[in-house]
Formats: structure tokens, C-alpha cells, sequence
């Protein structure tokens, strides 16, 4: 069941109120919307409208305060449950956009019966209703929050479902497995093989193997809601701060000859090629130094722990220089691109490597490349058609249920069949966890709570 105990802020669908709010305010000379889902949603419409409200019509209606006067003209909708977005009674008075306009006419509604409701409310009775499973609602949010078409587009497909129904597939794989193996069980005298064992074998495989494609297109649809986080590192002087200022397109970060410069780190949001850089300046990494920029190196290699990607930046003329304590620090990082700066001051620049780019942060030679890199690293190539977004937390439910599949196979090896379904039991729950069908008590607290409110 979706419905969680009675400690939890999330009421049983027949116990709800009544909720309204400003769903959107764009200010005077726009349309604003106050919206209200709930048993009294009807009541309070026809009260403030002074008429009845026939659903799904459009009807032009004067709202009026409890004295008569008139607040406001405008449009009135209502949405008859189950047929809604929140599948409850919903209402939605379209006003002029005037902020104090909307107060006054959500105020008439709280006066009438209803109660503000709580950021993501509305998404939340959605879920609970059934008309959205927990990846599809946080896809609201993530369609509100898009920066971009690419991005708007991706979580356009994760709230139509694609995500979801590729969870659902893989549960069902791994079901399937689970319930053969609870069968087996109560044949413990029988060897594993006799059983079906290559059979479950291969079906184990193959729900692992979706297991992995899945997990995949998550991380990159965790990249594409999230942006990359970058962190710079290299000796000092190689060019790391002028590389922030470049990507930047700013002086960001103070750029001089003295080496140590740079001491504490400088954080900067970019946008490149539609893909989104959180990145991090960091402290040159050398031996000694004074105690300043030793915390500075310290700091840089705890940024390095969080990293999606670190741009390892070496002076182009001399890149043995302090290159072996930059690879110490990398040790862990998913993906590492080595910059060699400066490029310009070379007679002949080398040919770009995979892991390796030659590029200039005061001229500009290689951005142009580095930018394409960044695409291909963000996942920029592959958001195309079937791309979708995705959550930390569903990157983290993929990779425990990945986990626990191996573990069923090991367990399986050494016919140890109790062990292997709990494992099975355990990859199956941390799947339920991504659309909702199982969940902690306090998951969906904190998970509409990050929601605007109106939504």
C-alpha cells in the first residue's frame, strides 16, 4: 500500500481536506491561477463565482469577496474526481496576475474551507490517487526546474512513464526469478540443476544485463537534471584558474604569476553546449607550502571525493612537473580529462587523446573541443530520442538492487537457495523504492517537500 502510518504527514486518500494555493504568478499584466483540489473544491467555486459550475467549461465569472464585491473577473474550471490532475475535485480560477489580487482571492478560498496547502501537495494527491507513480511526479518538478528544451523534453518522457515502465519491466524480470527461487525451496533435497538451474541462471543474467543498460541511461539522466560536477586540479601555475575564468566567460577567479594563488575553492555554474558544469577552482597541488595552502590542497582533495569529473590541468611545456601528485589525488575519480595548457607557447601542437586534450586558456586554442568533450562526458550525444531524467536517489535504488542481484548469483552458485531469495527479495524492494510501490515512511515527505507550491 501506498499509504503510510499514522505518524506520517501524508493523509489517507478518504481522510483529505480541502487544499488551495497560487499555483502560478507571473505578475501584473499576466494570468495568475489559484487552485484548490478536495471535496469542498465545487462549493468554494460556486461559492466565489456566485453561479454553478458545469465541468470541463470555461466559464467567465466575476469572483466575489463574502460581501459581494467583486475581487476580480476571470475564468473558472472545474474538474470533476476521478477525471483530474490530483484525481480529487480540482478548481482553478484564472485571475489577472496582480500578487495581491491572487492573496486576497486564495484568502476567500481559505475562509470558505479550504487550507493552504503544503510546496508539492497537489502532486502528492496526485501519486497517492494512482494518476502518477513517485518517478513520474518528481518528473514534474524536473520538467518545471528544466533549463533547457534538451532537458525540458527528458523529463517530459520520465513523466510519461518511460522510466517507470522500465523499472516495472525489470521488477517483473526479477520477480519471476525470485518466485522460482522460493519455489525451489521447498525442494532443498533436490540439486539446483534439477531444478531449472541453467534456466534460472540465464534469467538472472538477462534481468542483471537490463539491470546495467538501465542503471547507464539513469546516471546519464541524473547528469542531464543535475549537471556535471568538475572539479580543477593540477600543480600550481598550470593554468587552472584561467581555465575557470575561460569556461566562465569571466574574470571569476584572480589569475597571477605567484604560485599558491589560488587557496580555498571557487565554485562556478557554467553552461556548456547545453550541458550544465557546477565547476570547482582548487588549491595547485605541491609538496609544502605554508599552512594556508596546505588546507587549501586539503579541501581540494575532499572536492575530489564528490567529482563526476576532474579536469587534471598540466603546463603543456614541462607536464612531468607536479603530474605525479596529481594522479594521486585522481585515484577514485569516475572520469578524469587531462588538460594540457598553455598549448599556445608550443611549437607544434600534439594531436588530442582520448583522456587528453592540448588546449590555451588565454588564447582559446581547444575550447572548442573541450566543449564537445563535455557534451559526450555529460551524455549531451545520447539524450536523444528514449532519453529521460533521473534522481540521485534513483541512481542510488539501481545500483543496491545491482548489488543484490550479484549477491543472488553467488548465493545460487553455492545452492544456498534461502540466501539467494532474500538477496532477490532485497533487488526487488530497492526497485519498488523508484516508482513508489515501496517506500521508507518518510521518503515521500522529503521528496514533495522540495516541490514549489501549486504543483
Amino acid at each position: 500500500m501506498r499509504v503510510t502510518d499514522p505518524e506520517s504527514p501524508i493523509p489517507h486518500p478518504a481522510a483529505r481536506d480541502t487544499i488551495a494555493a497560487i499555483a502560478t504568478a507571473p505578475g501584473a499584466g499576466g494570468v495568475g491561477i489559484v487552485r484548490v483540489s478536495g471535496p469542498r473544491a465545487r462549493a468554494i467555486g460556486e461559492a466565489v463565482c456566485g453561479r454553478r459550475l458545469a465541468p470541463r467549461r470555461a466559464h467567465h465569472a466575476r469572483f466575489r469577496d463574502e460581501a459581494g464585491v467583486v475581487l476580480d473577473d476571470g475564468i473558472a474550471l472545474l474538474f470533476v474526481a476521478p477525471a483530474s490532475y490530483t484525481g480529487e475535485d480540482v478548481l482553478e480560477l484564472q485571475a489577472h496576475g496582480s500578487p495581491a489580487l491572487l492573496e486576497a482571492l486564495l484568502a476567500r478560498c481559505v475562509r470558505l474551507g479550504a487550507r493552504r496547502a503544503r510546496p508539492g501537495e497537489f502532486t502528492e494527491r496526485a501519486f497517492l490517487e494512482g494518476k502518477l507513480d513517485l518517478a513520474q511526479a518528481e518528473a514534474v518538478a524536473d520538467l518545471i526546474a528544466a533549463a533547457d528544451l534538451r532537458a525540458a523534453r527528458a523529463a517530459r518522457r520520465a513523466l510519461e512513464g518511460e522510466f517507470s515502465q522500465r523499472v516495472e519491466a525489470l521488477a517483473e524480470q526479477v520477480l519471476h526469478v525470485r518466485v522460482h527461487v522460493e519455489a525451489a525451496i521447498d525442494f532443498a533435497d533436490e540439486p539446483i540443476e534439477t531444478l531449472g538451474g541453467a534456466e534460472l541462471a540465464d534469467r538472472l543474467q538477462r534481468a542483471r544485463d537490463a539491470l546495467c543498460a538501465l542503471l547507464d541511461a539513469a546516471e546519464r539522466g541524473r547528469r542531464l537534471r543535475d549537471g556535471l560536477h568538475a572539479v580543477i586540479v593540477g600543480p600550481p601555475n598550470a593554468g587552472k584558474s584561467s581555465l575557470l575564468n575561460a569556461l566562465a566567460g569571466r574574470e571569476r577567479a584572480i589569475v597571477t604569476d605567484v604560485a599558491g594563488t589560488t587557496r580555498d575553492l571557487l565554485h562556478e555554474v557554467v553552461r556548456v553546449g547545453g550541458v550544465e558544469l557546477t565547476l570547482v577552482d582548487t588549491a595547485g597541488l605541491r609538496e609544502g607550502g605554508d599552512a594556508i595552502e596546505r588546507e587549501g590542497m586539503r579541501r581540494a582533495r575532499e572536492e575530489l571525493t564528490r567529482a563526476d569529473l576532474a579536469f587534471a590541468v598540466l603546463d603543456a611545456r614541462a607536464p612531468e612537473t607536479g603530474g605525479d601528485a596529481v594522479r594521486e589525488a585522481l585515484a577514485g575519480v569516475p572520469q578524469v580529462l587531462w588538460l594540457y595548457n598553455k598549448a599556445d607557447l608550443l611549437p607544434a601542437v600534439p594531436a588530442d587523446r582520448d583522456d587528453a586534450l592540448w588546449v590555451s586558456a588565454r588564447t582559446g586554442t581547444g575550447l572548442d573541443r573541450l566543449h564537445a568533450r563535455l557534451r559526450a562526458l555529460a551524455g549531451g550525444g545520447e539524450a536523444g530520442e528514449g532519453a529521460f531524467t533521473a534522481r540521485v536517489r534513483h541512481v542510488e535504488a539501481l545500483q543496491r538492487s545491482l548489488t543484490a542481484l550479484d549477491e543472488a548469483r553467488a548465493q545460487l552458485a553455492l545452492e544456498r537457495l534461502e540466501l539467494a531469495a532474500e538477496a532477490l527479495r532485497a533487488a526487488h524492494d530497492a526497485l519498488g523504492e523508484i516508482t513508489g510501490r515501496v517506500h521508507p515512511d518518510d521518503l515521500l515527505g522529503r521528496i514533495f517537500a522540495s516541490f514549489c507550491i501549486g504543483k
